[in-house]
């Protein structure tokens, strides 16, 4: 190679030869540049078109969802009649304003009981199981101990000597009165007789401190431990075979037809949440509400959280309202007034947003609506709907319902 450029310059001469290896060079660096640029605008180019794709479709599903919008849903006096829907006007109104404060639901401790054997022993039987509803007088356990079985023939030994006792003292009696006997024999079997009848109240008396029966059926170690009240089951502690104490926590009973929304109230809210006040307390994990009162306020601030602790009573009929369980508790601190606000039951959601059905010339058409404050009956409208806008109050659903067929139909 270098021997032909060698005869080539030779015969062209050195200044030509220099300008064809000139424009060679040229041409090729122009050709590399060409298939680099053409090789780096492969992708992007696909890249492009996807995002004109993607662009191309969120903007059919914007248009779509603005066309669902604007249908105008037509029906008779006759349909608007037997559908029930009825039509009010947007109007100024009073909100009432909430404080939101958050609580948990509890065990009532009033029924609630932390069950103790009162003897040690020995279990011998375990009828109850955890989550178990019982009834006042049930039998939870059965404990077999040698405490027990000395304070019953405590008391089988004082019935027996007031048994004689009594014998002796009706014959002294009739001693006496028959001028046999004299009288301080008669007084030793009066007094004798009264020390065996306390000698039987006190055995008896320790008996049922214990929770023991009097009655001297079966063995007399057999000790019953039987529910306090009606209640469920909500921890158990003992097992069959198990030696325990006389201050062991065997089981916890409690009466879940009434529960405790304790509430955290920091130290700024403490003048509005008063004992006494009607509250209602929210699910935080469901759509459910319940109303109470509030029965107590600590008059105590936590030194590490500043804060006091309120309750409030709930009725949990159907155990709905489970201990452990997060809610929100609303207070009402006032009223404010809503310059536009509608019912409730008017509001509806479209396209993930709320909106209100409001009449037409021809019909009814759905509006969009930035919501403000709410309460029981009515919430604020900030933003979407002017006072004296007739729209629909009642029944809204159907419309909503329309409102889906038409845009089914439509795409």
């Amino acid at each position: 190679m270098k021997h032909f450029l060698q005869n080539l310059e030779s015969r062209l001469g050195r200044k030509q030869f220099l300008g064809i290896v000139g424009v060679l060079a040229v041409g090729i660096a122009l050709g590399l540049l060409i298939f680099v640029s053409g090789a780096r605008n492969v992708e992007p180019t696909e890249e492009h078109a996807e995002r004109a794709e993607s662009h191309s479709e969120s903007k059919e599903a914007e248009e779509k969802k603005e066309s669902a919008e604007a249908i105008e849903i037509k029906l008779s006096d006759a349909q608007i009649k037997s559908a029930g829907i009825s039509i009010q006007k947007a109007e100024p109104e009073k909100i009432q304003t909430f404080l939101q404060l958050p609580g948990e639901i509890r065990f009532n401790q009033d029924r609630t009981a932390h069950i103790v054997p009162r003897l040690a022993g020995v279990v011998e039987r375990v009828p109850a199981n955890l989550g178990q509803l019982v009834k006042k007088g049930e039998v939870l356990a059965v404990i077999a101990s040698t405490e027990l079985s000395e304070r019953r023939s405590e008391l089988l030994t004082a019935q027996k000597r007031r048994a004689m006792a009594q014998v002796v003292y009706e014959r002294e009696k009739k001693l006496w009165q028959e001028k046999i006997s004299a009288e301080q024999d008669y007084l030793q079997a009066q007094q004798a007789l009264r020390e065996t009848e306390i000698a039987v109240a006190n055995a008896q008396a320790k008996l049922v401190a214990l929770g023991a029966g009097l009655e001297g059926n079966g063995p007399l170690n057999r000790y019953e431990i039987r529910a306090p009240f009606d209640g469920m089951i909500v921890e158990k502690q003992i097992a069959l075979g198990e030696a325990v104490k006389e201050d062991a926590n065997i089981f916890v009973l409690s009466d879940l037809t009434t529960v405790w929304a304790e509430i955290i109230v920091s130290a700024r809210d403490l003048n509005t949440v008063r004992i006494g006040e009607r509250v209602r307390v929210k699910a935080a994990s469901f759509d459910s509400e319940a109303e109470g009162t509030i029965s107590y306020v600590g008059s105590l601030l936590g030194q590490e959280t500043r804060t006091a602790t309120a309750r409030v009573t709930l009725a949990n009929p159907k155990t709905a309202w489970r201990p452990g369980m997060f809610v929100n508790v609303e207070v009402a601190v006032g009223q404010s007034d809503a310059a536009v606000s509608v019912l409730n039951d008017a509001i509806q959601t479209l396209n993930e947003k709320p909106a209100v059905f409001v009449r037409t010339d021809d019909g009814f058409k759905a509006q969009p609506v930035t919501l403000g404050r709410t309460d029981d009956k009515r919430t604020e409208i900030l933003q979407g709907l002017k006072a004296g806008t007739p729209y629909v109050a009642a029944n809204s659903y159907i419309l909503k319902a329309e409102l889906g067929k038409s845009s089914s139909d439509d795409d």
